[in-house]
């Protein structure tokens, strides 16, 4: 099996359960929670974890690949921020804003705490 297969079906294990949990996430949680919120929470979780991968060694790069690249790749997808944004913008645009705010305001720190915890885990220095 050449590297490049290899590199491809890791990312596709990944990408499978990543794809799954983001489904029941707005299946489950999101008949409980405000428009959108279930977006929140994975984009919020996948960019903790994102955040977290950056800090592992190039060693890692199995794990970077399957939950990076893979599962982090089809949990969190900017299409669907961008889709809502624009159903809310039909609202008004405020609502389009404070939307995007959230987006920003929730992953922005959840990229840099995933960092923090990698970083206090000994998992090595963050890459950009």
């Amino acid at each position: 099996m050449t590297d490049e297969m290899r590199q491809f079906l890791l990312v596709a294990a990944g990408a499978v359960p990543g794809a799954l949990l983001r489904w029941q996430a707005a299946v489950q949680l999101g008949p409980h929670l405000p428009p959108g919120g279930s977006d929140i929470l994975v984009n919020s979780v996948g960019s903790w974890l994102l955040g977290w991968l950056v800090t592992c060694p190039p060693s890692r790069q199995v794990l970077q690949l399957v939950l990076g690249g893979g599962f982090c790749g089809s949990l969190t997808t900017f299409s669907s921020w961008m889709l809502v944004t624009e159903r809310l913008q039909q609202q008004g645009v405020a609502m389009g804003l404070l939307w995007l705010g959230l987006g920003l305001a929730t992953g922005l720190p959840m990229a840099w705490l995933g960092q923090v915890v990698g970083k206090l885990l000994g998992q090595g220095q963050a890459r950009p």
